[in-house]
């Protein structure tokens, strides 16, 4: 019997008691309708009970969610607003200085050795998908580059399929930093549509693909007022773990409750935070707050980037590193870089080679600790 004709029946059961319920408040009636012969006619009816409890109301069932039916968005990069050609984050001095270091000494081979090392870490087989996050105490630290680097960096060297999962909502600049000019469907949409019987080729149709590898889920199509609620985070991380080999995801900053969640389910997380003393100051209260949570793996899986936006910085790096050094904890340092300063898409190759070099380095190490059970070294 379908949902509707159960509640029929309940409500046509509740009518028939209520009638009945009336007919003998009123009294046996004749067949002609007078009162019955010899009963006094002034007397009132006994009150009669029924013994059979009354039907429960039905609840309605609440309305199914309306499944989404989005449009495709452009997303403008007004090639206007920049002067001249993008810069290479090296000056030309930087450049040359390093060539001769190559001709007069042993540095290539060692920078081979390193390299090698390097892309052994990144290309190390997994058994289940890895889902790290990187997040900061605030807006503008460097998050999204970040994360734009770190998932650029898996899907040159890896072979499995990488995701990059943009949870920040509120205007997020993810698909802005990968290039990426339009956008459709977005983790919320997504959300209502998953299904575990969906194969690999249904999944992509709703992603963007980049043109150097690696497939982008937006957060918004770029518009005030959207918003990425947890449930959904929750159902799309769970569904695509299984479909890609590595997710990176762009979270929302500390210390909103999709963050902090986030952190916690995740394989391996990154915090990035400006190269300033508040910087450094706040995400050492963010690591004393996930020690406090009681699970040891946590510190252990997490590092810690220092990212410079300037190239002229006050602060210690080496007393910063020790600070924030706890249970494990790994600090890195992202050092400035013309390119990554001006804005816009991220083209890899225009990197300054300690960029470069320092971002493998976070990749290797951060995809290292969310295979470990066991602190890194």
């Amino acid at each position: 019997m379908s949902q509707d004709d159960w509640q029929g029946d309940v409500l046509r059961n509740l009518r028939n008691l209520t009638n009945e319920l009336n007919e003998l408040a009123d009294g046996p009636r004749t067949a002609e309708g007078g009162p019955a012969e010899g009963g006094p006619t002034d007397a009132p009816a006994a009150p009669v009970e029924d013994a059979r409890p009354a039907a429960p109301a039905a609840e309605p069932a609440p309305a199914p969610r309306p499944l989404p039916t989005p449009v495709t968005m452009e997303i403008p990069l007004p090639e206007e607003l920049v002067k001249g050609k993008p810069l290479s984050g090296d000056s030309a001095a930087k450049r040359t200085s390093r060539s001769l270091r190559r001709l007069v000494g042993s540095s290539a081979t060692r920078e081979v050795e390193e390299a090698t090392r390097v892309a052994q870490a990144l290309q190390q087989p997994l058994t289940t998908g890895r889902q790290i996050v990187v997040t900061s105490i605030r807006g503008g630290a460097g998050k999204t580059t970040v994360s734009a680097l770190l998932g650029r960096t898996y899907a040159h060297y890896r072979q499995d399929p990488v995701l990059m999962l943009e949870a920040d909502s509120a205007l997020g600049t993810l698909p802005a930093r990968l290039g990426v000019t339009k956008v459709r469907w977005t983790t919320s949409d997504l959300a209502q549509i998953i299904d575990p019987s969906m194969q690999l080729t249904d999944v992509v149709g709703y992603l963007v693909q980049l043109p150097d590898r690696g497939w982008l889920l937006p957060g918004s199509q770029g518009r005030v007022g959207s918003r990425l609620d947890l449930p959904d985070y929750r159902t799309v991380m769970v569904a695509l773990r299984r479909y890609f080999g590595i997710t990176v995801v762009d979270c929302d900053t500390l210390p909103s409750e999709l963050s902090r969640t986030a952190l916690a389910a995740a394989q391996a997380r990154v915090l990035v935070t400006p190269a300033t003393v508040e910087g450094v100051t706040s995400t050492r209260a963010v690591l004393d707050w996930m020690a406090s949570l009681g699970r040891p793996r946590m510190l252990t899986g997490t590092v810690v980037v220092v990212a410079a936006s300037s190239p002229h910085m006050t602060l210690d790096v080496t007393a910063a590193s020790e600070h924030l050094q706890l249970d494990g904890v790994k600090v890195l340092m992202l050092p400035y870089d013309r390119h990554l300063a001006a804005g816009g898409p991220i083209r890899t190759d225009l990197l300054g080679q300690v960029t470069r070099e320092a971002v493998t380095e976070l990749a290797a190490d951060v995809l290292t600790r969310a295979m470990s059970r066991r602190t890194p070294r």
